[in-house]
C-alpha cells in the first residue's frame, strides 16, 4: 500500500492541487490520479476558512466516493458542515461562515448537487481508518491506542477534537492534552487538527496540519516511505495559531 497523505487543506485548493502535482499526481479529468498508482489520503478538516471550500471538497467526493481511489476521514469542520447541510441548529463561525458563503452564492441546482455529495462523502466515511494489515491509522485529531478498534462517544469525541480537558482557550477554542507523548502503540498514527510549524514526529505519531490556511503550509506524508513533502501557503500567515498542546 502506497499512500500519500495530506493534512488539513481548509480550503486552499490551489495548495491541494500544487502539492499533488509536485508529488507526481496528474489533474487529466479534473481529480489528481498517480501513474504509479499511489493513492491520497486525507485527515478531515477540508472546509472553512480558507477560499475554495467546495471545489476541494469537490475534488475529495469524487476521489473517495465516486472513483473509490483515495481515504478520507471527517474532522470536526467537516462534522460541523454536515450538521449544518442536514438544517441542524449550528453556529455559522469558526470558520463556517466561509463555506456557508461559497453555498450560498452557488445556483439552487448547485447548493443540492454539493449538499448530495458532502453529506455522501461524510457518511460513508468511517471516524479513523485501520489500513496496511493495521500497521498504519489514518484518523483527524488523535486516537488513544486502547480506541484503536472500538467506536462510541468517546472514540468519537477524541478522533474529531482530540483529548479535550473542557477548558477554552481566549479564542475560544477548546484546550487539548498531548496525547501523543501517551502512545505507545505499533500501529503508526497520522493525524492533523492541530497547528504546527513543522510536521511533528512523537512516538510513532506524525501530526502533519502544518497550517496551511493560516499562512504556513500544506504538507503530506509520503507511505510507507515516510517522507514530508510540502508547498507553502499563500494565505496571510498567523503566528498565534500555532499554539503548543499542553
Amino acid at each position: 500500500m502506497k499512500l500519500d497523505i495530506i493534512g488539513d487543506i481548509h480550503g486552499c485548493y490551489n495548495e491541494f492541487f500544487e502539492l499533488t502535482t509536485k508529488l507526481g499526481y496528474e489533474w487529466g479529468d479534473g481529480y489528481p490520479v498517480h501513474k504509479l498508482g499511489r493513492k491520497l489520503a486525507f485527515v478531515g478538516d477540508l472546509t472553512d476558512r480558507g477560499p475554495d471550500s467546495i471545489q476541494t471538497a469537490d475534488v475529495v467526493w469524487q476521489l473517495a466516493v465516486r472513483e473509490k481511489t483515495a481515504f478520507y476521514v471527517p474532522g470536526n469542520h467537516c462534522n460541523k458542515l454536515y450538521r449544518y447541510l442536514l438544517g441542524n441548529n449550528v453556529q455559522i463561525s469558526h470558520g463556517l461562515e466561509t463555506t456557508v458563503a461559497e453555498i450560498k452564492a452557488l445556483s439552487k441546482d448547485k447548493q443540492q448537487q454539493f449538499r448530495t455529495r458532502f453529506i455522501e462523502l461524510y457518511e460513508q466515511a468511517p471516524l479513523y481508518h485501520v489500513l496496511d494489515n493495521g500497521r498504519l491509522v489514518i484518523v483527524h485529531a488523535g486516537i488513544r491506542e486502547d480506541f484503536i478498534g472500538k467506536q462510541g462517544p468517546k472514540v468519537k469525541t477524541f478522533a474529531l477534537y482530540g483529548d479535550i480537558t473542557g477548558d477554552k482557550h481566549p479564542d475560544g477554542s477548546p484546550v487539548r492534552r498531548d496525547w501523543a507523548k501517551k502512545y505507545h502503540g505499533k500501529a503508526i498514527i497520522v493525524y492533523g487538527h492541530t497547528p504546527v510549524k513543522e510536521v511533528r514526529k512523537i512516538n510513532n505519531t506524525f501530526n502533519i496540519d502544518t497550517g496551511a490556511v493560516f499562512g504556513g503550509k500544506l504538507s503530506a506524508l509520503r507511505y510507507p516511505e515516510l517522507e514530508i513533502v510540502s508547498v507553502p501557503s499563500t494565505m496571510p500567515y498567523v503566528e498565534e495559531k500555532f499554539r503548543e498542546v499542553t
